[in-house]
């Protein structure tokens, strides 16, 4: 019995080299045949050319290079992910910014790289100055300035990429403001903390003023113009709420509404090293209570503006003109930035009641009594600041 255990030892031994001999063949082979093949083995699936067609990307925040190449595959532009990273890797293409881009359909890798990092295809951009407004304003002596309905409309433009001469196709700004006057303020994403601000707007058309933060913005072109307004009010109000825009309205003695009101009034009168004393001498007059006078409030209902404003002007009764009224303007004049809406959060300690710019570089001076304030303005007005062109 022991003897057969040994011969049946040995032989297991001999059947395991054997084997192990006839694994390593195979490997080897493969190894070679692998090597042999070359680039035909990993080549990935390519178009060929630059496609035809038209295709919407939307890359987001946070986009690896093979999440953008994920979304080319799934909307058909790309035949793989691989071939377009590949054809990707060391451009700058690798740093693609969050947005919307328009490309063609079966496009071979480098024809999509090159699509991407040609700035015409960007679309559904949209830049919002500080202090910008919902409509286009013509300066005196100078050109339009767009409007927020009018960059909205501008971002909805497409192209048709297989016939270059054609005219974009774009919403009309009249689209985007017929949504605004229409919708109910809920439907549009108005904060509560404005709702019944916006639903008793004296003008329908400038109900959402100050609602649109100031920044880059990326929107759909496709979306219809309802949509793109909420996502706009909707990201605004986060950026808003984010600053601590309700305590602090509490803290102050203003309404969250009212908060934006005045920052839009710092944000149009003075720069940043100045908005904070603005936003004190916003509080001190309505300390006072005396009336605001700002011209940046008489401007807002005029069809051409400037920095000087008439006698008129002045007298003119509006809902927004602190000449013709106490207190802040019924609502917002434009879109308060963050800084300027920091300010009138945590405003400078002073007693000055009175400031003007005296001159063209924006030098503001600040005054607690009107004789002071009076010598200001003398010198704002040998420096031509308070001409008017009209």
């Amino acid at each position: 019995m022991s003897a057969a255990r040994g011969r049946s030892r040995t032989s297991g031994t001999t059947r395991f080299i054997l084997l192990a001999a006839v694994v390593g063949v195979v490997l080897a082979f493969a190894v070679m045949v692998y090597r042999n093949a070359g680039n035909e083995v990993s080549a990935a699936p390519d178009f060929e050319g630059e496609g035809s067609g038209n295709a919407l990307l939307h890359v987001e925040p946070g986009d690896t290079l093979g999440v953008v190449g994920d979304r080319l595959y799934d909307i058909g532009t790309v035949a793989s992910t691989r071939a377009f990273t590949g054809a990707a890797a060391g451009t700058s293409v690798e740093g693609i910014q969050p947005g919307y881009y328009q490309v063609r359909e079966e496009m071979s890798a480098a024809s999509a790289v090159e699509a991407l990092a040609d700035p015409r295809n960007r679309v559904g951009f949209m830049d919002v100055k500080p202090g910008g407004r919902l409509l286009d304003t013509v300066v005196v002596g100078g050109g339009t300035e767009k409007g927020i309905f009018t960059l909205i409309a501008d971002a909805t433009c497409l192209r048709d990429l297989d016939d270059p001469e054609a005219p974009p196709t774009c919403r009309q700004p009249q689209e985007i403001v017929d949504a605004a006057v229409q919708a109910d303020p809920t439907e549009l994403g108005v904060p509560d903390w404005a709702i019944n601000e916006v639903r008793g707007a004296p003008d329908p058309v400038r109900r959402l003023e100050g609602l649109i933060a100031p920044g880059v913005h990326n929107v759909s072109p496709q979306s219809e113009p309802l949509e793109i307004l909420r996502q706009l009010i909707d990201s605004s109000t986060d950026a808003y709420d984010a600053t601590g825009l309700v305590p602090s309205a509490e803290r102050i003695g203003l309404t969250p509404y009212q908060v934006v009101t005045a920052a839009s009034l710092v944000e149009k009168e003075g720069t940043l090293e100045d908005f904070d004393k603005i936003a004190r001498v916003i509080l001190n007059r309505l300390d006072e209570p005396m009336r605001l006078q700002f011209d940046s409030t008489v401007n807002y209902a005029l069809a051409d503006q400037e920095i000087a404003t008439t006698d008129a002007d002045r007298a003119a009764v509006t809902p927004w003109n602190t000449y013709a009224m106490d207190g802040l303007p019924y609502g917002p004049i434009g879109s308060p930035g963050l800084d300027a809406l920091r300010a009138m959060e945590n405003p400078a300690e002073g007693r000055w009641k009175y400031f003007v710019t005296v001159d063209m570089q924006g030098t503001t001076r600040f005054a607690d009594e009107y004789p002071e304030h009076e010598r200001y303005q003398s010198e704002a007005i040998a420096n031509g600041v308070l001409s008017s062109g009209r």
